[in-house]
């Protein structure tokens, strides 16, 4: 923290704890505070800024608040790791973690049979009561936990278990089973999060989560998988290329 450079516009109506965090934020956005740096004791950076504590206390704060730093009893304030950002296309999000160097990991809440239900019958084109694979996943990023993930697959080829799903993406494991996953229909939007997805998630009751609910279908135009998707606002963004038509 001693080598980064925070330059402050003190004329400018923006709060001082503000600037500070926003630089701090974009540092840790840019790769220049890697996860684990240890950030300055509030007095020692106050100190270097010319601020008062509150003020630093304030700007270390709202970085805590958003996922970016934690506080450590014994060890100091330290960076956790920048927000996740993701391209909306047909990838899973395993697959674009291991790409961004997140190192990605799953633990499997639960996987089994399950009747389909009135809502979902109609989105994989199903009979309801057709008996489909339901699957609860939560995700991690670098050790923190970044998503809960709910999926319906209709029966097919793929012998998806446990074991292979906390390995291995779900999508990965499709198209190993010879599944041509072509198009994908997507929507998001957010809503606060449950008290039993704040406890799975690290998040405190009420937190801002982005959703997803996304159907995929195969070159045949048929619905492969169906997931309903919560994502912690505070560590994950999606990125959307816009053209000109």
């Amino acid at each position: 923290m001693s080598e980064l450079e925070i330059d402050l516009d003190r004329s400018s109506p923006v709060p001082l704890y503000f600037q500070v965090a926003e630089q701090i934020s974009e540092a840790i956005g840019r790769g220049d505070l890697a996860p684990g740096s240890r950030l300055d004791n509030e007095i020692l950076l106050a100190d270097r800024l010319g601020l008062s504590r509150p003020t630093v206390r304030q700007a270390i704060q709202y970085l805590v608040d958003k996922g970016l730093l934690v506080r450590k009893r014994g060890v100091g304030t330290q960076v956790v790791h920048g927000q996740v950002r993701r391209s909306v296309e047909l990838t899973s999000l395993y697959d674009d973690l291991r790409r961004s160097g997140q190192r990605p990991a799953t633990r499997v809440l639960s996987i089994g049979a399950a009747p389909l239900g009135d809502d979902l019958a109609p989105v994989l084109g199903l009979p309801p009561g057709t008996e489909v694979l339901r699957v609860e996943r939560l995700r991690y990023a670098s050790g923190e936990p970044l998503a809960l993930l709910h999926n319906w697959l209709p029966p097919g080829p793929a012998a998806l278990t446990a074991e292979s799903l906390e390995e291995r993406g779900l999508y990965e494991l499709l198209r190993a089973a010879g599944v041509r996953m072509r198009v994908a229909n997507q929507r998001i939007g957010a809503k606060a999060a449950t008290p039993a997805e704040a406890r799975l998630l690290g998040e405190r009751r009420g937190a801002p989560l982005i959703t997803m609910a996304r159907t995929t279908y195969d070159d045949q135009g048929r619905a492969v998988e169906h997931g309903s998707h919560v994502y912690r606002a505070s560590h994950y963004s999606l990125e959307v290329t816009l053209i000109e038509r």
